[in-house]
């Protein structure tokens, strides 16, 4: 196998050169930290791009793929695990005391980095009060976006719960593609109706998608 010169390693690299300069699979190579006894820490971070189809797609994998990964033990599967999610962290807006969702895209910057690139669905709902200030946020569901997992009862009864005035339901879609499907739209027409016999305002159903991705029902379209 050909070794590598030193310069030309990534950790040499980005001393040299600066971290913009190493490619997606140097940065995990140096988050790897090593290979194994056969294989280098570069060959098996490789791998691990190609099961996630790019590096875009590494937030969607679990451990169970990870694991299907030659090379990949528990160690290096806690390792990717924890830069993506430290990569996810710091693309969270910092806590305020204060949020308004005022449009879709409000709802989406605050959503998208806290549970976009989830490898299933999840479904939940933000709780907006009178002047549309961010109550709490929370997950109903994981699995998928059939109606048994986004019933009006769990999203209106959370809502009453926190003297909602309105709410903002939202769930992501694992392909990152964010384009509704007809269930999509089923279950927003459904949410909407019980809304109007609960007295609280169905705002908006976000899709999240992949990276700044979403899709609004109030809008209609994506951005």
């Amino acid at each position: 196998m050909a070794r590598l010169a030193v310069v030309d390693r990534p950790r040499e690299k980005l001393a040299r050169a600066g971290v913009e300069a190493l490619g997606d699979n140097e940065l995990l190579a140096l988050v790897l930290g090593a290979g194994t006894r056969f294989r280098g820490a570069l060959s098996v971070a490789q791998d691990i791009l190609d099961a996630a189809r790019g590096v875009q797609g590494l937030g969607r994998l679990g451990l169970d793929e990870l694991y299907r990964v030659p090379g990949v033990a528990e160690s290096l599967a806690a390792r990717v695990l924890a830069a993506v999610e430290l990569g996810r962290r710091t693309m969270t807006p910092a806590a305020q005391e204060c949020v308004r969702i005022l449009k879709a895209k409000d709802a989406a910057v605050y959503l998208l980095p806290r549970y976009s690139g989830c490898g299933v669905e999840r479904f939940g709902v933000m709780l907006l009060d009178s002047k549309h200030r961010m109550i709490r946020t929370m997950i109903l569901s994981t699995g998928s976006i059939e109606t048994s997992l986004a019933h009006p009862r769990d999203v209106y009864r959370a809502a009453a719960l926190a003297f909602a005035s309105s709410v903002v339901v939202f769930h992501n879609h694992p392909s990152g593609d964010p384009t509704p499907s007809m269930d999509d739209y089923a279950v927003t027409n459904r949410l909407a109706e019980a809304g109007r016999i609960m007295g609280i305002d169905l705002a908006d159903h976000i899709i999240l998608g992949q990276g700044d991705k979403y899709f609004s029902f109030s809008e209609g379209s994506e951005p």
